[in-house]
């Protein structure tokens, strides 16, 4: 029992360590402007596709188009760096993370916010990772890789619901970006300044994750209708959201709103690098 209090005791030093050091905090929020350059370029090849072009409108599509430019694998390796460091310091966040408002709710709020925080670690690690594999030469295909993941996972018992759990939480979570942009709930975690600039941050903020919100929420759809229907090629990764929402009534002009959308949501993340509130502390509110 001491060996395990131990152990958590000297992960949340350093964790707290992590945080006071200006060099890692500064990496962090490079992480901030390395995931709004993909998301730009996301909007970008959005845009490409709802005018009737190619494109992998993805963030691996995204970092693909970064390698094929000119000095493209080091600024890969950069984005790969930033938001490792990113996605570090959301896992040294959840550790510290606690509720102080006291109450009967105090260790599930607190365990949500760990939570909340280790899923956006392993969002930005896993970035990370895909960044350095490219800027190495590794030319990943995200739709065929959930095609072959969901083949996979249907042929053992029980795989169709897990896969349509793994749907519904992909579109839960794109309803929660929907409702953090309507309820503006991201200007808690930044210090917005006054003016016209706060305002700006905050309206590019409210477009941008509702984008990503529908655009996930399109995924999470494709991915329960693809276990409904046992047929794997009915996944897809967020290039195939972009490709089902075409085919909808006035798809093009969604299309476009969503490639905007990505646009607004890439300008807000930069601006978090700069406003984002992440000050050590011993312990998180």
């Amino acid at each position: 029992m001491t060996t395990g209090t131990g152990v958590k005791g000297n992960a949340k030093q350093l964790a707290r360590d992590a945080e006071s050091s200006g060099l890692f905090e500064g990496l962090a929020r490079a992480g901030y402007v390395a995931n709004g350059i993909i998301h730009a370029l996301i909007g970008v090849i959005v845009l490409v596709i709802a005018s009737g072009g190619k494109g992998e409108g993805d963030q691996a599509g995204a970092m693909k188009a970064v390698a094929a430019a000119p000095a493209g694998v080091v600024v890969l390796w950069l984005i790969a760096i930033g938001l490792c460091a990113l996605g570090v310091w959301h896992a040294a966040e959840g550790m510290l993370a606690r509720d102080r408002s006291g109450g009967n709710g105090a260790v599930a709020r607190r365990w949500g916010r760990r939570l909340g925080e280790w899923g956006q670690a392993s969002v930005f690690l896993a970035l990370g990772v895909i960044a350095a594999a490219i800027a190495i030469g590794a030319r990943p295909d995200a739709n065929q890789t959930a095609e072959d993941a969901s083949r996979d996972l249907m042929r053992i018992p029980g795989g169709s619901i897990v896969l349509a759990l793994i749907g519904l939480a992909i579109g839960i979570g794109g309803v929660a970006f929907i409702s953090m942009g309507v309820m503006r709930s991201f200007r808690s975690r930044m210090r917005i300044p006054d003016g016209a600039l706060g305002r700006w941050i905050t309206v590019l903020g409210v477009a941008g994750f509702v984008a990503k919100g529908v655009a996930l929420a399109g995924l999470g759809v494709l991915v329960v209708v693809a276990a409904l229907v046992t047929d794997p090629q009915a996944a897809g990764s967020l290039d195939a959201a972009v490709d089902a929402i075409l085919a909808l009534p006035l798809g093009p002009v969604l299309a476009w709103t969503i490639g905007m959308g990505f646009f607004a949501y890439a300008a807000f993340t930069i601006a978090r690098a700069r406003f984002a509130r992440m000050d050590a502390a011993p312990e998180r509110r």
